[in-house]
């Protein structure tokens, strides 16, 4: 009888929505966010645990809004990006092996940049990488652009996509 842990996984799509993180340890698996304006768009890879994922969040921090931090961190860079990490530990990934890029940051509401969500939201992201011993390898952020962010669990490939081009982080 064939044991069914044995047999591949077949390949999934897992798209992260505004305020949402996915974490995966499959390799046939493909990691997307898309709208990626001031929000920005996290992605890790261990290659060698095989995780990877990516959580898209929308402000920096969970100060203007406590109650739905509590109920959705990655809303919040300063509330989801710790948490994020914590689920990548949790499959396998560690600190030492993490390959980081990120995308998005983008100022397209405020002409003014009046509240600078999206250069803020690039600060808080840096912030919590540099005090979890984490480097931020490549990024595609600011600008007045919206931007999608893919990445592919089995090879560690990560790319984004604005207006019509394609770049490998």
């Amino acid at each position: 009888m064939p044991n069914p842990a044995a047999e591949p996984q077949p390949a999934r799509v897992l798209i992260v929505g505004v305020a949402d993180m996915k974490l995966s340890d499959r390799p046939g698996d493909r990691v997307v966010t898309h709208a990626l304006g001031s929000c920005i768009g996290l992605a890790v890879h261990d290659a060698r645990a095989g995780v990877g994922g990516i959580i898209h969040f929308m402000l920096p921090a969970s100060s203007v809004n406590p109650g739905k931090a509590e109920r959705n961190p990655a809303m919040f860079g300063d509330a989801g990006i710790p948490a994020f990490l914590q689920e990548a530990w949790v499959l396998g990934a560690q600190a030492a092996r993490l390959r980081v890029v990120m995308a998005g940051g983008a100022q397209l509401i405020d002409a003014n940049d009046f509240f600078a969500i999206g250069k803020r939201n690039q600060t808080i992201a840096r912030q919590i990488c540099w005090k979890n011993r984490l480097l931020i390898d490549r990024e595609h952020v600011g600008g007045t652009l919206s931007r999608t962010l893919t990445l592919e669990i089995g090879s560690g490939r990560a790319w984004v996509k604005y207006q019509g081009r394609e770049m490998e982080l």
